[in-house]
């Protein structure tokens, strides 16, 4: 199965990908992750998306789909693949086409913006381990304090309300309209993600077993 996992940030994306790869044996990528593995691996593409890294500017559009099309042409995704924040816009969706990449299916998690907002700014992180709890279903036992290690907690700055609310803003402008796209296509399942965990996951699993 050649699946899209769209979303919001912070509606879980990460989390379901990993649920399903364990579930269907098929590699989850990040673009963050292709564009590591191609840097490791020495690629051309690779080394020249480097150089835009580097130089702390954005990889263009046509060189991440360049790296994404070498990516899933390897032998680790020969029996499918989840692409977990990739496309992100109109252009890339289109360029992603072109190349003759095949899509079995785009899922959707939907969740409104106040719950993306409280989900994320009740995150927090342990400063010395790195541990995550969320102020109302993963408490640390004692208050801002890490059960592991001891640490105190705090929250990231991407978890705080502005910053979220000016991601849903870019989010709903550039990624959202991929919904459309791909309802075109006859290619989108949307499933309710603001459920815990395990009801988003079986909702995931029974949309899937029906591609």
């Amino acid at each position: 199965m050649n699946l899209i996992l769209l979303g919001a940030p912070g509606a879980g994306k990460g989390t379901q990908s990993e649920k399903i790869s364990e579930k269907w044996n098929i590699p989850a990528l990040s673009t963050g992750s292709v564009f590591r593995a191609a840097i490791k691996a020495g690629t051309e593409l690779g080394l020249q998306a480097k150089r835009y890294i580097d130089d702390g500017n954005f990889v263009p559009d046509e060189l991440v789909i360049g790296i994404i099309k070498e990516y899933l042409s390897s032998d680790l995704c020969k029996n499918g693949f989840i692409l977990d924040g990739f496309p992100r816009s109109i252009p890339q969706a289109e360029a992603l086409e072109a190349l003759g990449v095949r899509i079995d299916c785009v899922l959707s998690l939907e969740t409104t913006d106040e719950a993306i907002v409280k989900r994320m700014g009740g995150r927090r992180i342990c400063s010395g381990c790195g541990a995550s709890y969320h102020v109302d279903h993963m408490k640390p036992k004692k208050e801002n304090i890490c059960d592991k290690c001891g640490s105190s907690l705090y929250v990231r700055i991407d978890d705080a309300a502005e910053t979220v609310i000016k991601r849903l803003e870019i989010f709903h402008e550039q990624t959202e309209p991929l919904k459309s796209f791909y309802e075109e296509r006859g290619l989108l399942k949307c499933v309710n993600g603001e459920g815990s965990v395990e009801e988003t996951t079986a909702l995931v699993y029974k949309a899937l077993s029906e591609v």
